[in-house]
């Protein structure tokens, strides 16, 4: 174990920051079926609407729309029925894996140019705050969907904890406090976003209640009439009208038009290991493939950490630069997913790195980029039959576009900033892009969510986080500590570092680095930039079928809950 790894574990210890759960029934070798649920998201009353689906006989599919609508209610700062997102299911009974793509879509009236000025420059903030920067929602639709094709349970019943949040609200807190704070302008420029999620146009103190009876009664319409009370109707109606008088161009034929899509995960293997996570629009894995394709060509447990690090930086660069070239909507681009995820790809690109040398992003092919990144959430599911969710769900930036439509309580996303306004122009996060990911009409915008499963014989991880650009790397980081046999609260809990090809630099969290290695790395020519503050919020979960265990446990980071066992108990901490 490293000095940095143990300065992060005592850490962790002596702020009692660890939220994990563990539950251990029997000792059968390569158990059939987990001997308990659980489940770990970003929000404690999200983590108990799930397990009361479970204990009132609902599947993981079940608990996955609670869950998602709870969030919804709870942290309108990172996702919401006014976003979308990706989930990820595995049905044990025959296998099925299956990617549920409920990404956000552009109007059918956007445009390549809708951001740029008569310059053919981008226009600041266009594509980040109100109504032009709104894609159509999916999360509803793949609410209805999973409970539909999925579920046992009637929406009635999986949406009813989040309906009643919404309508008696939930306690402020000091996290809310400060995406509120990051937002306040934005939040004040729309008098229903503002008379929501402010106290008096201010950020409302910890403790105070955030009450959203209108959201209450959104998500009762989708209760009675699924898909149709949210797409059509008057909830449409009411999200169309708000839109346009604020400035956007929906239109009803957007909603009523909108479907999910199940997509064919990305499948591969590294380490004696099975990954499986998204395809395009998400770029997460392809990316993972790629990097781990890379990785495997080194013997990593015979590097030092210097070495180490440096060789994971260089995978993350090059696959960092192929995500800015080539990926974005399948459905509208050609995207190479066969070559980029190929084991031979990956020896092309391994045999480019230099063990003492960095490459310098700017000889490779490419355009500029800056930094960034901020706030969504996940969670992983596993339920006592074996099935298994992980999902990554987002609103964009913090509370969006901070625009919610008049009696509708729907707090809409900011998800057009994540195409390529301009290629070459970074959105928010930093992150560049070409022709591949340009705005068309009807299209879903590229992303980096990537929940994501790793099975071997011993075992079934289930993880995901937030976290913007730096979401892959942070998957990248669990899946090779789980390849070192260490569990969620490592996963968790983990010293983070970061590289997106552009800029060329180096993140990386307090105590990542000892300066031992902080020296190497400058000496092989790498630009480090420590960070002020922690980033991410990973949810994972863990069944260990040799022994019979399952753990869970969330990111010490967040405010988040794990818990193991329909009516197990939990350790429970905020930061």
């Amino acid at each position: 174990m490293t000095v940095s790894r143990v300065k992060i574990y005592s850490r962790l210890r002596a702020g009692a920051f660890l939220l994990l759960a563990l539950f251990f029934i029997g000792a059968s070798a390569f158990a059939d079926r987990p001997p308990v649920a659980a489940i770990a998201s970003a929000h404690p009353l999200a983590t108990q609407a799930g397990m009361e689906i479970l204990g009132a006989g609902g599947n993981a599919f079940d608990a996955a729309v609670a869950v998602s609508a709870v969030l919804a209610v709870v942290e309108p700062y990172s996702s919401g029925v006014g976003g979308g997102g990706f989930w990820l299911l595995h049905r044990e009974r025959d296998g099925h894996d299956v990617m549920v793509d409920g990404r956000e879509k552009a109007p059918l009236a956007a445009s390549r140019t809708m951001y740029l000025d008569s310059s053919g420059d981008v226009v600041p903030d266009l594509s980040i705050d109100g109504a032009l920067a709104v894609g159509i929602p999916g999360e509803p639709a793949a609410l209805t969907h999973i409970a539909d094709r999925y579920g046992r349970l009637p929406l009635k019943r999986t949406l009813a904890s989040a309906i009643r949040l919404a309508r008696d609200g939930f306690p402020v807190d000091s996290h809310y406090r400060r995406m509120a704070q990051f937002r306040l302008a934005a939040l004040q420029a729309d008098q229903e976003a503002a008379g929501i999620f402010l106290s008096d146009d201010e950020v409302p103190a910890v403790g105070e209640r955030i009450v959203q009876p209108d959201l209450a009664a959104t998500l009762e319409s989708m209760a009675r009439y699924g898909r149709a009370g949210f797409y059509k109707g008057p909830v449409a109606r009411r999200l169309v009208a708000g839109v346009r008088a604020a400035g956007g161009i929906w239109t009803r034929e957007d909603l009523d038009e909108y479907r999910v899509v199940e997509r064919e995960p990305v499948r591969f293997e590294y380490g004696g290991m099975r990954v499986t996570s998204v395809a395009p629009p998400s770029s997460g894995g392809i990316a993972l493939a790629t990097i781990l394709n890379i990785l495997s060509g080194f013997a990593l447990d015979e590097l030092d950490e210097a070495a180490r690090t440096h060789v994971i930086v260089e995978a993350m660069r090059r696959a960092y630069r192929d995500r800015a070239e080539f990926l974005g909507d399948a459905d509208f681009v050609a995207v190479p997913v066969e070559r980029l995820t190929s084991t031979g790809y990956a020896q092309r690109l391994r045999q480019s790195i230099r063990l003492e040398q960095a490459t310098a992003s700017a000889s490779l092919k490419g355009q500029a980029g800056r930094q960034g990144g901020r706030d969504t959430t996940h969670f992983s599911i596993l339920d006592g039959e074996g099935n298994r969710v992980a999902a990554t769900l987002s609103i964009n930036y913090p509370f969006g576009a901070c625009v919610v439509p008049p009696g509708t309580g729907v707090l809409l996303n900011d998800e057009m900033d994540d195409f390529s306004a301009k290629p070459g122009v970074p959105n928010v996060y930093g992150l560049v892009g070409a022709e591949a990911n340009a705005i068309a009409a009807g299209k879903r915008p590229l992303s980096s969510m990537s929940p994501t499963f790793v099975e071997s014989a011993d075992g079934i991880a289930i993880l995901g986080t937030p976290g913007g650009s730096r979401i892959i790397t942070m998957i990248l980081l669990g899946i090779l500590d789980l390849a070192d046999g260490m569990r969620p609260a490592s996963w968790v809990g983990l010293p983070r570092f970061h590289h997106q090809y552009l800029p060329d630099v180096v993140q990386y969290e307090p105590d990542a680095f000892d300066p031992q290695v902080i020296s190497s790395l400058e000496k092989r020519g790498h630009r480090l930039q420590p960070l002020d503050s922690t980033y991410g919020n990973m949810q994972a979960i863990y069944w260990d079928r040799k022994t019979g265990r399952v753990y869970a446990a969330s990111d010490p980071r967040g405010v988040g809950e794990a818990r193991v066992g329909v009516s197990g108990s939990s350790l429970r901490g905020t930061q």
